[in-house]
């Protein structure tokens, strides 16, 4: 119970719901942005109406994704001033630039371009109009970029140094605070977990028109477009994943040691399934390869590991409380993970054998629906992802990695605003939860509309406005789309009616 008055730990659920939240949406945005830039392309060379209506029923549910991301993002943005002012002074020199980056490069890159999107597919060239498509995906992963580049310095702090107080970091070499240890293996290993997503809620949107007999010329080209991204990026996830586990391999040893339960040091063995018994300091699993984490961090079967207990009888790591650290649930978080990449393989292979033998998907409603449930298994695998690289790093919230600047490290319990208490935060997490759940059942009513409506060749203006409406009904869409309404002026309005 002493938990549910911890400010520390009250502090890091109500962030935690925040950024799960939001991160419903980001994969959704990047994933399904390219699905809409390959579809205007492919409308481009061919000028055919059916096309033309593919790209713009993707338009219309990128459109409301990207606004609800955008609303859900910005509550996270005002949590470093108020929940994690210690945390924020400690880091904002650092932070800054790739923030103010991110607005001001990536996030305006997207948002301008998605405005030719809605607004101008009779007003520029089909070229113009095609590199928008284009460069709207191409801002999206921007932006996330920016947004690992200051995740990611957490992560592997470098570049900077503690000030002559010792009370802040203090940025000295921007590129190599930009650049990272883990910037590279981490954008990557984010990024294409995020196309997966997108091929995948493409592959089910396909299903479903499958299963109901409708558009089915829409579904067929859809599920090969899905299909072939789907296995594109999850065969390079191999490659990714691997240099990521690398990367957790050479700089962050406790956040390893829990995601194997290796309390003592040990060559680690690789787990399929398994509990961690935290009493016993121990993992309890029907098998097991002896040496397999070891091969796959460094390519043979005997390199030895320090455990938890080691570790923390090091300077570098001497705050750790061994007994507090959350073992099982980053074990079971990074073995769902990879589990569900098993269901991932799985189900690209499946689709991408069955879409273009003679198009027998067809008429294989257990595919179908396997389609139709598909984009549970990379939307588990992202957030237990998540969980996996954010609660592994504890109790630190700037980690003390390997190669990282001596003393820029910070406690999680250190970085929190002091003037905030227990009561408000459980009240903000319920107003959370609450005013969440609204915009999640707004967004999922616009969005399911769109499906049930379908891919519909009509009159550009007319679709056009018709998205304006529909995002702004879309609680905090409105924020993201009043300029472009405002703009539009009556010609779009009068286009709605």
């Amino acid at each position: 119970m002493e938990a549910l008055a911890d400010v520390a730990v009250l502090s890091r659920i109500q962030f935690a719901l925040t950024v799960a939240y939001h991160f419903l949406f980001v994969p959704l945005s990047i994933g399904l942005g390219l699905i809409l830039a390959i579809n205007e392309t492919r409308y481009y060379r061919s000028r055919k109406p059916e096309d033309a209506a593919a790209t713009k029923f993707w338009v219309k549910v990128f459109t409301a994704t990207f606004a609800i991301g955008v609303a859900t993002g910005i509550t996270m943005e005002f949590s470093f001033g108020t929940n994690w002012a210690n945390y924020s002074r400690f880091v904002g020199d650092i932070f800054g630039a790739p923030l103010a980056a991110e607005a001001l490069f990536a996030f305006f890159l997207e948002s301008i371009f998605l405005g030719v999107l809605l607004f101008g597919r009779k007003r520029v060239s089909p070229r113009f109009y095609m590199v928008s498509a284009w460069l709207v995906w191409a801002g999206s992963c921007l932006s996330a970029l920016w947004i690992l580049i200051a995740n990611s310095w957490m992560q592997t702090p470098a570049g900077g140094e503690l000030n002559a107080e010792g009370t802040e970091a203090v940025i000295t070499d921007f590129f190599a605070a930009a650049f990272n240890p883990s910037i590279f293996a981490r954008y990557t290993h984010t990024v294409d977990a995020l196309l997966i997503m997108g091929a995948f809620v493409a592959m089910a949107v396909a299903g479903w028109y499958l299963l109901k007999g409708r558009h089915k010329d829409f579904a067929m080209k859809t599920m090969r477009i899905a299909a072939v991204v789907g296995i594109v990026t999850s065969c390079t996830m191999i490659v990714f994943a691997h240099a990521s586990a690398v990367v957790v391999w050479e700089e962050q040893p406790t956040k390893l040691a829990m995601m194997e339960g290796m309390y003592d040091s040990e060559v680690p063995p690789l787990y399929a399934v398994g509990i961690v018994d935290e009493q016993g300091q121990e993992v309890i699993a029907p098998f097991a390869i002896p040496g397999g984490t070891s091969f796959l961090a460094t390519g043979n079967f005997d390199t030895v590991y320090p455990g938890l207990n080691e570790l923390a009888q090091t300077e570098e790591y001497g705050d750790m409380v061994v007994e507090d650290m959350p073992v099982g649930l980053v074990f079971q978080s990074y073995h769902l993970m990879v589990a569900m990449y098993g269901l991932i393989m799985l189900t690209s292979i499946l689709v991408l054998v069955f879409t273009f033998k003679g198009g027998r998907i067809a008429r294989m409603r257990w595919l179908q629906w396997a389609a139709v449930l598909s984009p549970i298994w990379p939307f588990i695998a992202i957030q237990t992802g998540w969980i996996t690289a954010e609660v592994g790093r504890q109790p630190w919230v700037v980690y003390p990695s390997v190669t990282g600047p001596d003393g820029v490290a910070l406690l999680t319990a250190d970085g929190i605003s002091m003037s905030v208490s227990a009561p408000e935060l459980w009240l903000t997490i319920g107003l959370f939860v609450l005013v969440y759940a609204v915009l999640l059942v707004g967004w999922a009513r616009v969005v399911g509309r769109f499906i049930k409506e379908g891919p519909v060749v009509e009159d550009a203006a007319r679709d056009d406005a018709a998205v304006a409406v529909a995002v702004a009904a879309v609680p905090g869409g409105a924020v993201v789309l009043e300029e472009a309404v405002v703009a539009q002026g009556d010609e779009a309005a009068k286009g709605g009616e």
